[in-house]
């Protein structure tokens, strides 16, 4: 069977033979660190930079590993979830493998396994094959973005003193696996801090960062707080919560830099805020009209993209498509969070498309979403299940500016739609 993975769509045949990724309180890393011993531990034959968090944490591994490739090193890259293509999990200096080496290499790997006595799910078994796959090419540093959480995340493998962790603003977020409290949520993402470990993370609400000074200090960490959020005037064509990520990644880039002799200079820095990160306030035009593609998924993020399109278009009305999530304490949440924005976004279309881990039942009968949304504070909206039709309907508006949001899931089917609207 291994033999016929030629193309993505073989990769994804095959990998449906594999368990989802489903994570639990009982989770252990266990079987992780069996299956990269089987394969020589190829996950301490480089430097690593950790990513974790609850919001901007794709964006900011983006942007530190464009600073580290800048200094003229080799940088292996692997984020979580995919945008486009499965590819997107094995990059090198911010390339993705393309097709068909990625099908060669991703056969050589299944072959390479297929003894082990550990099946990996879904995500251990793409993070094993990034590394593997970084290993082999010989990168010096990985930045390597936390799938769920951090404490028992499949990344979470790194037990070199040298490791740098980065960890971005934390808020609610699968709750159902993390925890209910900010300080339970904190305490997964704090769980990728390991022995002496540099950390860099922003100000956060004090029972944040109670929890990971906490996590530092036992653990003789090098913790270090950016109390700003101030990046220099030349960073401004970036949108608001960008400023946030990239200033955060450049500390600790910087600090990579100083404690391993590396230059990382003006131009490379200014290049590196250029850096294109998919589905992230991701701008396209269709038909004169201005269409912002983002994956923001929970309040925290959907606050922070509005906020930062209203700086950009201030004067333009907007339109949004939004995908509900589909347990109801979520849908409450969100809509709320939207209420906390709505300066400027005169209409809203709704669809709660169903995404993995959704209960099985995520249809909403339209009673109950137009009491939600009436309690939100909404009255210009409306409900279109299927994400072609609410596309149609997006499109039809006479708002300047167009914005899809609300799930990673939705915007899989959304970005098809308008490369044929580009054709």
């Amino acid at each position: 069977m291994n033999r016929e993975i030629s193309s993505f769509a073989d990769v994804h045949r095959v990998i449906e033979g594999f368990p989802r990724s489903s994570k639990s309180a009982a989770y252990s890393l266990g079987p992780m660190r069996e299956l990269l011993a089987f394969l020589g531990n190829p996950e301490r034959q480089f430097k690593v930079v950790h990513v974790a968090g609850t919001s901007g944490k794709t964006s900011t591994a983006y942007y530190t590993a464009a600073l580290l490739a800048g200094t003229g090193k080799r940088v292996g890259l692997t984020v979580s979830p995919h945008i486009d293509e499965v590819n997107e999990r094995v990059q090198i200096g911010l390339t993705p493998l393309p097709e068909a080496e990625f099908c060669r290499r991703f056969r050589d790997f299944l072959e390479r396994i297929k003894d082990c006595r550990v099946v990996p799910n879904y995500f251990e078994l793409f993070v094993a094959f990034a590394f593997w796959e970084f290993a082999a090419r010989r990168v010096d540093y990985a930045v390597v973005e936390v799938g769920i959480g951090g404490l028992i995340d499949s990344t979470n493998v790194f037990d070199d003193p040298e490791k740098v962790c980065i960890i971005t603003d934390i808020g609610f977020d699968h709750t159902r696996l993390l925890g209910n409290t900010l300080p339970e949520i904190a305490a997964q993402k704090a769980g990728i801090i390991h022995l002496r470990n540099a950390v860099f993370c922003r100000q956060q609400p004090d029972e944040v960062i109670d929890v990971i000074r906490g996590q530092a200090r036992k653990l003789q960490a090098d913790l270090h707080i950016l109390t700003t959020d101030e990046v220099g005037s030349e960073f401004d064509f970036l949108p608001l919560f960008q400023r946030r990520n990239f200033g955060l990644s450049l500390a600790a880039a910087q600090y990579v830099a100083e404690r391993d002799g590396l230059t990382l200079d003006d131009p490379t820095i200014a290049k590196a805020a250029h850096t294109f990160i998919p589905a992230r306030m991701e701008i396209e035009k269709l038909h004169g009209r201005t269409v912002i593609l983002d994956i923001a998924h929970n309040p925290q993020k959907l606050h922070a993209l509005l906020k930062s399109v209203h700086a950009r278009y201030p004067d333009q009305s907007v339109a949004a498509l939004v995908r509900m999530p589909s347990r109801e304490g979520r849908m409450v949440r969100t809509t709320a969070s939207l209420k906390e924005a709505t300066k400027g976004l005169d209409y809203i279309i709704l669809t709660s498309l169903a995404e993995e881990g959704d209960p099985p039942d995520t249809t909403f009968d339209e009673a109950r979403l137009a009491a939600v949304c009436r309690e939100a504070g909404f009255d210009a909206y409306e409900f279109v299940p299927d994400p072609r039709q609410a596309m149609d309907k997006l499109l039809a508006r006479p708002e300047p500016v167009l914005l899809v949001t609300g799930s990673t899931f939705l915007l899989n089917h959304i970005r098809p739609l308008l490369k044929e609207g580009r054709e």
